[in-house]
């Protein structure tokens, strides 16, 4: 007889799956850009070797929200077919992995105002949320879930997917959850060498940026 064991996922995947089912009724176009980043990297380690405070994370997010403050219309949401919201904040989300029962699960963090922000409160706060000791009530790394959010994962998938799908035809309520650009980075989660480009909800009918990690424009130290 063959041997066997069975698992019982976390419910934290349970919106990765439904984020991801939705995500593949999108239209995505994915595009690669090979920035070299060098004197940058030097700069960085040179600076934490008198503070230890930033992480290369952490500039990238800072980098990327002052270039797009200056393209605003490539994070902006759409209002129905005729209209456009931009939001003057950037707000980035971003994955933390975390153990959870011995098994790794993904939790969003979402970095708000990153634009306003300094690297080294960017820092500090992606830290803090991986020492963050993460438990069966927590869905977010900035809040305990609440029992709407409980309640969620006790619906059936169709449910739970059409939540994604009216959250997303409401750019203030989206905005309020998931921000306005997306960042997944590789290296925060092991050491591999090339690029995963994944679905998500990134896309029309919100303008989303999804970057991995590299940027659509000309990135300056």
């Amino acid at each position: 007889m063959t041997e066997y064991q069975i698992q019982k996922n976390p419910k934290k995947r349970i919106a990765i799956i439904d984020i991801c089912a939705i995500g593949l009724q999108k239209h995505h176009i994915a595009s690669m850009i090979e920035i070299d980043v060098s004197a940058s990297r030097e700069k960085i380690k040179k600076y934490k070797r008198k503070t230890n405070k930033i992480s290369f994370t952490a500039w990238l997010i800072k980098v990327i929200s002052h270039t797009i403050k200056d393209h605003e219309l490539v994070a902006a949401y759409s209002k129905g077919k005729s209209k456009i919201i931009i939001f003057n904040d950037i707000n980035i989300s971003l994955v933390v992995e975390k153990v959870l029962n011995g098994q790794k699960v993904p939790i969003p963090l979402t970095i708000e105002k990153s634009n306003e922000r300094s690297i080294e409160s960017i820092t500090k706060q992606i830290n803090d949320a991986r020492d963050e000791i993460l438990t069966d009530n927590v869905n977010n790394l900035q809040s305990e879930s609440n029992n709407i959010e409980r309640f969620y994962y006790l619906l059936p998938g169709i449910i739970r997917r059409y939540f994604w799908r009216y959250l997303l035809r409401h750019p203030h309520l989206s905005f309020k959850i998931m921000g306005n650009v997306a960042i997944t980075s590789i290296g925060m989660i092991g050491n591999v060498n090339g690029w995963f480009i994944g679905k998500s909800t990134q896309t029309d009918p919100s303008r989303q940026m999804k970057l991995t990690p590299f940027g659509h424009f000309k990135l300056t130290p």
